[in-house]
């Protein structure tokens, strides 16, 4: 079990000069890691199952990397703790960024805060990737071919037959499988959800949870377009961003794909975010229909 009373034993065996610092449960927790935050400047992230250990030395390599470059601050490793007391995976000592995760009564500016994240997007996809960690099973394929996940969405279309448009679903989900992109990769976050996007006094503050983190196609960062920001936001976030239709396409895709596996319920999904899936579904169809219709 990972709790409290784990941290603090890991932390006083492996980090003594910060023993008698306090450990606190962050809520949320995480899905990929359990974070915990440690005294006033510091957090600790533990890899909830085997399949996320492989971001802890992504993490504890690249963030210091690229942050220099990036407009706004991210989580910094501080130190790497090894398996020990039973828990059997290596784990992160970070900084801790005070700010409160992304809701719409916490933003004062939807657009303004879109842009912002645009901003940071694009500064992200401009720092030199030609040595970064291609897109694979470290970050499930974020930055990769959507085809990896075709399988299973048809899957959770059949399961959900009779409660969405499945065909107009198909649509979506066929018009982002039939663009690729074909500029040089990029660096991709992996996770852009309001849950990783941190707020003070109404502005974007800070992006953390970089466990996503690869190199390839930046069409995975679009989903919080259609998942948080709606109709201003939605569009100033568009417009800020330097990406073609089919980059939006294949966004319209990834977002589709996470929104259906939810709501299917498939093995591996995180539930939170349920009670959201059928309104995301809906406008992704209607944007899909809307643009098909104005090319027509």
């Amino acid at each position: 079990m990972i709790d409290a009373d784990l941290v603090r034993r890991l932390v006083a065996r492996q980090f003594p000069q910060w023993a008698e610092l306090p450990v606190t449960p962050v809520e949320p927790g995480g899905w990929d890691n359990r974070t915990f935050r440690l005294g006033s400047t510091m957090s600790v992230r533990l890899p909830s199952a085997e399949r996320y250990t492989a971001q802890v030395e992504k993490e504890q390599l690249w963030l210091p990397r690229i942050a220099p470059d990036l407009p706004l601050p991210i989580s910094l490793p501080l130190a790497k703790g090894t398996p020990d007391m039973g828990y059997p995976w290596p784990w992160s000592v970070c900084q801790w960024i005070e700010g409160e995760t992304a809701e719409a009564g916490r933003i004062g500016d939807t657009r303004a805060f879109a842009i912002d994240l645009a901003g940071f997007l694009t500064a992200l996809q401009a720092i030199d990737a030609s040595d970064g960690p291609v897109a694979g099973p470290h970050n499930f394929h974020r930055g990769g071919s959507l085809a990896t996940y075709d399988s299973e969405t048809r899957k959770a279309l059949e399961k959900l037959s009779g409660q969405i448009d499945t065909g107009a679903a198909v649509t979506v989900w066929e018009a982002a499988l039939a663009s690729t992109w074909k500029d040089r990769p990029v660096w991709v976050h992996g996770d852009v959800s309001v849950g990783n996007l941190l707020v003070r006094n109404g502005r974007l503050a800070a992006v953390i949870d970089f466990g996503g983190l690869g190199v390839g196609d930046p069409a995975c960062d679009l989903a919080i377009a259609w998942t948080f920001l709606k109709d201003e936001g939605r569009a100033a976030f568009r417009a800020a961003l330097p990406l073609d239709s089919g980059t939006w396409a294949r966004g319209r895709g990834w977002t589709l794909w996470k929104a259906l596996i939810v709501w299917a319920g498939l093995p591996g999904a995180n539930p939170a975010g349920r009670a959201n899936c059928q309104r995301i579904i809906q406008d992704l169809i209607a944007e899909h229909r809307f643009l098909w219709g104005a090319r027509a």
